[in-house]
């Protein structure tokens, strides 16, 4: 299993032993790691020679009527699960993280904006406050963040830009179960109706990027895909929308690379997905 360190200063003093002519790679995650997980590490372990694995549920990202508290929480699980994937695990505390005092949030903006801030406004805050904390912590030369979370992605892409962070951000492609639903970890949330309602989501996306293919209207196959979910089971939909694969601004046209993504919940569970138009 990798070695664990639980502060940010046995971090540096663990990493500060293979710099050099070494390249660090960082994964930051949540835990209750999966298969999508396990192939982010991977990538890492592609790109680097020392791989280090953050597990921290950030409370920052979570409003107050959230899933902070019920979040899974496995680190054993997560390390046996890592092996010799990983070198390291930085498992700190929420004190750790943001000590007595803290009262710094760093907001960006751009592609940010809309999507899941109009329903989740702590959100990006939240997230790029906390990978801000971690980068700088590590000073990794490259970090690998799934594109299933796509905005979350281009977040921090502008972050380490806008910082003019010494960090490459590497985004890896989702990996979905035997009927295409994206791995996540609020999956295990879903009873076994939710689940079979949740493979819909894969299937109605693709249906819409068809539409917007054939007919060229991106509005009506956004609108379709709304429909077919409600009819699916999912209840609120919050959107489905065909953005700019760049940038996330609104688009009319297939003339440049675009994006579709969508948000819906289940019961309790709320999933997110996304695809390349």
């Amino acid at each position: 299993m990798p070695r664990t360190v639980t502060t940010v200063a046995g971090l540096r003093a663990a990493l500060a032993e293979r710099r050099g002519a070494r390249r660090i790679g960082m994964v930051p995650t949540m835990g209750a790691l999966h298969q999508g997980h396990l192939a982010l590490v991977d990538e890492a372990r592609t790109r680097s020679d020392t791989v280090v694995v953050s597990i921290f549920v950030n409370p920052a990202q979570f409003a107050p009527h959230e899933d902070f508290d019920a979040y899974p929480r496995t680190l054993e699980a997560d390390l046996e699960k890592l092996g010799s994937r990983a070198d390291l695990v930085f498992a700190p505390t929420v004190r750790e993280m943001y000590p007595a005092g803290h009262a710094t949030t760093l907001s960006v903006a751009g592609p940010s904006a809309g999507l899941e801030t109009d329903f989740r406004p702590h959100f990006f805050n939240g997230v790029a406050t906390v990978v801000a904390k971690l980068l700088i912590a590590a000073s990794p030369d490259i970090a690998v963040f799934g594109e299933k979370d796509y905005q979350q992605l281009l977040v921090v892409k502008r972050l380490v830009r806008d910082l003019a962070l010494p960090v490459e951000i590497i985004g890896a492609p989702s990996l979905g179960e035997a009927d295409g639903l994206a791995l996540s970890s609020r999956n295990a949330y879903l009873s076994a109706e939710e689940r079979k309602i949740a493979g819909e989501l894969n299937i109605i996306l693709k249906a819409a990027i068809a539409q917007a293919r054939t007919s060229g209207d991106l509005r009506a196959a956004e609108a379709s895909a709304i429909e077919a979910l409600w009819a699916a089971g999912f209840s609120p939909v919050d959107y489905v929308a065909i953005r700019d694969a760049e940038t996330l601004d609104h688009v009319a046209t297939l003339d440049h690379p675009a994006r579709i993504l969508a948000a819906a919940k289940i019961g309790k569970t709320r999933l997110i997905d996304n695809m390349a138009v």
